[in-house]
């Protein structure tokens, strides 16, 4: 059976699987099965000795026996990644390796941190994949240690994982499967193809089934309203944001708002306080790492130019930066908070305020 994953193992805004080629991409292989059509069977006649019987059936059986498993290895499951690599698996994968802290995310989402032989640094959530091994950084992957740690399957991420280190695995003969999720729709979707390819569709379907409910109801309810100016801040000192080739952007967009930053480049470009102020963005995010401290201290510092109408309107808000910059399965929580924060005139989840309320 081969399944074809495009651009991020994503589908496009439609649902339609996604065509994507990387122009750098590897090679396209088909693994076809063989089946042994080697010619007609003809029946023997009545009149065939009894030992001569015995021998062809004991031919038949031989040579059943090395098409069965002889061939074996054509039997596997193909998958092809985001750069259009062939991975076949034989079986469901038992010891796999993640190369990034969305991707840990999402296999533990799935019930399957029983199976993670190792992870990257920053992979603290959830709290117990602290404690796999290391492979060092989602930039500078340790190889030694991953051959070391002998996965059947390596899960990587084409936003930072070095290509050369996904050659040197596979010459080592080791799986690598590599996603490339860059918006909700494709991180929803990547999280399908990874429960596919770790051999738990059905539990990955009803997941994913979940989230995509949440992740309908905010496009549902943002549907058709006014579009505030929205600043989002990820960096302190320098001031940087983010332009629309984000998935920050995204989720500023799928939650009602306007990025303001969303033509500027590069990706994460600086921008000093006065663009800022003469851009007169209506809601301000700081996307903070931690509560109170230096971030709290930063929107403080925005409180103090009453000429911008989010300061105004008392709409200067601070968000964990995890639900937002991670394709993993909280982003979702992360555009539910968002969408509480752009419309807070909206009825969210029964009545559910947004977190991280203004409270000066």
């Amino acid at each position: 059976m081969v399944f074809r994953k495009g651009r991020g193992s994503g589908f496009s805004r439609s649902g339609v699987m996604s065509p994507w080629n990387p122009a750098t991409g590897g090679r396209r292989d088909d693994i076809r099965s063989e089946r042994g059509h080697g010619g007609r069977r003809e029946r023997s006649g009545g009149n065939m000795p009894v030992p001569c019987r015995k021998i062809v059936r004991a031919c038949f059986a031989l040579a059943w026996s090395l098409l069965v498993f002889g061939a074996a290895p054509c039997f596997g499951r193909v998958f092809h990644d985001a750069l259009d690599r062939a991975v076949i698996l034989q079986s469901s994968p038992r010891r796999i390796v993640s190369l990034a802290p969305n991707i840990t995310e999402i296999l533990y989402y799935l019930g399957l941190g029983d199976r993670v032989a190792g992870v990257t640094r920053y992979s603290y959530y959830p709290p117990e994949a602290m404690k796999k091994p290391k492979v060092g950084s989602y930039i500078r992957v340790n190889a030694e240690k991953i051959i070391e740690l002998k996965p059947d399957l390596v899960l990587g991420t084409m936003d930072g994982n070095s290509r050369n280190v996904v050659a040197l695995l596979a010459r080592a003969g080791i799986q690598v499967y590599v996603v490339n999720p860059r918006t909700i729709r494709e991180t929803i979707s990547t999280i399908a193809a990874i429960a596919e390819v770790c051999g738990i569709a059905a539990k990955g379907r009803n997941l994913v089934a979940a989230l995509t409910e949440r992740f309908e109801e905010v496009v549902r309810k943002t549907k058709g309203l006014r579009r505030p100016r929205v600043f989002l801040e990820i960096n302190l000192k320098p001031i940087m944001t983010v332009n629309r080739h984000t998935i920050h952007n995204d989720v500023i967009r799928l939650a009602g708002g306007m990025n303001i930053a969303a033509d500027l480049f590069p990706t994460y470009p600086r921008i000093n306080r006065e663009e800022v102020i003469a851009c007169n963005p209506e809601v301000i995010i700081i996307s903070s790492m931690e509560r109170g401290g230096r971030f709290e201290k930063a929107r403080q510092e925005w409180l103090q130019w009453p000429s911008i109408p989010a300061v105004r309107n008392r709409k200067v808000y601070l968000i964990d930066s995890d639900l937002i910059d991670r394709p993993s399965p909280r982003i979702i929580r992360g555009l539910e908070i968002m969408a509480g924060l752009i419309h807070p005139e909206v009825k969210w989840d029964g009545g559910r305020k947004a977190e991280n309320n203004d409270s000066n």
